[in-house]
């Protein structure tokens, strides 16, 4: 597992309100060197979300979806499913971006 990796998410349990439902995929936007912690930031996708500064677009098994940086969160590694890809160097500027953006940095 690498920082711009994309595994697929099986959906979460008991979502509640605008949380992301269903089986998606997520990106990987921890640094590599903390990839040993028990737990893995990552940001999930949608293929139906609004485009937004923040929100940028990658292309997933030939399909345009969005990373949701502002919806950024934790899970433990093993939550993770099979690898779906990996971002190349355009797209992680453009996370790495959203990312200055969202977070204020």
């Amino acid at each position: 597992m690498v920082r711009g990796e994309v595994f697929h998410l099986p959906p979460r349990r008991g979502a509640r309100g605008h949380e992301q439902r269903g089986a998606r995929y997520a990106v990987i936007v921890q640094a590599d060197e903390f990839l040993e912690l028990s737990t893995t930031l990552v940001a999930p996708t949608s293929a139906s979300a609004r485009p937004a500064s923040f929100r940028p677009a990658i292309t997933i098994g030939g399909r345009e979806t969005r990373v949701l940086v502002e919806q950024t969160t934790v899970v433990d590694p093993r939550r993770l499913g099979r690898p779906a890809g990996r971002l190349d160097a355009g797209e992680l500027r453009a996370v790495d971006e959203a990312l200055g953006l969202i977070l204020g940095l």
